[in-house]
């Protein structure tokens, strides 16, 4: 009998799916919108992920929800929150001493590990959303643009239009003020790059190998080398850096189907 394992993480913004084999790769994928309905994005999501890893559900061995809509998850049985999951899924990758830096939609996350793999501290960003996915959608909204199109405005900036705003209404009306005064929209996005990475290390100090995950880093490469300059250090970056979470729920997925079998 063939067995998978799957992770599903169910975030505020997106869902994502993972699914490994029996030797911890990844064979399936999937990521989407969560939506209003989570345990019918979940179905969905897993669905797709199962058939591009060519595994049907009943190959499913163990299946682990985490994230912001994990209870919503019917089939996950216990579930696992994203702290755990994303430091387990960034560690397989990298096995070494890590602070993790995760991206969401809602919050960013700041996560260390040593050399076990095991969490040593945990931050979490002030409520407000200012340096997350939505600040990034709420500007790419403001500024008319698609959000798929930030990285490469950024990457051809001519130069970078700093924004002193924290607050994410704040900068909205920051921005306007920037295109009344005839900035080019390219600049603006360098800025708010740069916005991004000032909340960031303003959490907790980035010490030995950093890594970053999330769908900011997934989709914003440039963002990544920015980051790099910036803070002058090398980020390591996941294959799949939105799926990080989901692969470690499908990590502890594999553990406690293997425990339950001996």
């Amino acid at each position: 009998m063939r067995r998978v394992y799957c992770g599903i993480d169910i975030g505020a913004s997106r869902i994502k799916v993972a699914i490994l084999d029996e030797d911890k790769s990844l064979i399936g994928h999937y990521v989407a919108k969560s939506g209003t309905d989570f345990a019918a994005a979940a179905a969905v999501g897993l669905e797709q992920a199962l058939a591009m890893a060519g595994a049907l559900r009943q190959d499913v061995a163990g299946l682990k929800a985490t994230g912001y809509g994990r209870l919503n998850v019917a089939a996950a049985g216990d579930c696992i929150t994203e702290i755990s999951c994303h430091a387990r899924g960034c560690y397989h990758e990298f096995p070494q001493a890590l602070t993790i830096i995760d991206i969401g939609g809602q919050d960013n996350k700041i996560i260390k590990v040593n050399e076990q793999g095991k969490r040593t501290a945990f931050r979490m960003n002030r409520k407000c959303a200012a340096g997350t996915g939505a600040f990034l959608e709420e500007m790419a909204l403001r500024l008319d643009i698609p959000l798929e199109e930030m990285d490469s405005l950024a990457r051809n900036a001519s130069k970078l239009v700093e924004l002193g705003s924290y607050c994410t209404v704040f900068s909205s009306t920051e921005v306007l003020e920037k295109i009344r005064r005839g900035e080019k929209v390219s600049d603006i996005v360098k800025g708010l790059f740069l916005s991004v990475i000032k909340r960031i290390r303003e959490m907790d100090p980035l010490l030995g190998a950093v890594a970053l995950t999330g769908g900011v880093a997934a989709n914003n490469p440039y963002l990544v080398t920015m980051m790099e300059e910036t803070l002058g250090l090398k980020i390591l970056r996941p294959r799949f850096p939105q799926h990080t979470g989901a692969i470690g729920a499908a990590l502890y997925a594999m553990e406690r189907a293997e425990s339950e079998r001996f």
